[in-house]
């Protein structure tokens, strides 16, 4: 009677194991290739610093990679308060330090265009380059970065040296020192 009940638990654990592992190697053959996908993108993902971009204002084509000094690149959306609020700032760093750095506002908000910018920084005498960004861009900016990079409300700002190396500056929003030291550290 033993070996009986033994046995077929044997065949029962054998049988859970045969059946329940063919799902399971699907699912391991599914996520190979989602991986193969996901590296194929990151593959064929541009340099965003390269990505031509329209200043909304001026109608003006730029790259990242244009400038010889050092270019702040913040991404923010029209509806963030925190985003308009850091933009305040860098006007004040502009007052202080003139041309010596170049800012470019990139809208990432896929739900707005040039005209709502347009608006806003007419609003708010902004004056420096402003440009929606394209997606390929955003994927290779998050693909460097992390998410955070477009994260609006934590007011992400990219510091992009002379040499065109880049460092993502910590989140939250950063009075006129914190950007003039940060500039001074370089990349």
């Amino acid at each position: 009677m033993k070996k009986t009940i033994i046995f077929g638990l044997v065949l029962v654990f054998t049988f859970f194991v045969v059946v329940g592992c063919a799902p399971i190697e699907s699912n391991e053959q599914s996520n190979e290739q989602n991986n193969d996908e996901v590296i194929t993108e990151e593959i064929n993902t541009v340099d965003w610093k390269s990505v031509e971009l329209t200043d909304v204002r001026t109608g003006e084509q730029f790259t990242v990679s244009d400038f010889d000094v050092p270019v702040l690149l913040e991404s923010f959306a029209v509806w963030c308060p925190t985003c308009t609020k850091q933009q305040n700032i860098i006007k004040e760093l502009h007052q202080e330090v003139g041309d010596t750095v170049v800012s470019i506002s990139l809208d990432t908000d896929p739900n707005e265009d040039e005209a709502q910018i347009l608006e806003h920084i007419t609003r708010n005498d902004f004056d420096w380059r402003y440009a929606v960004s394209p997606s390929d861009m955003v994927k290779s900016l998050i693909a460097e970065f992390g998410v955070g990079v477009v994260n609006a409300p934590r007011a992400p700002v990219v510091l992009v040296c002379p040499d065109n190396t880049a460092r993502f500056l910590p989140g939250g929003v950063k009075d006129v020192e914190e950007l003039q030291e940060e500039i001074a550290n370089g990349c």
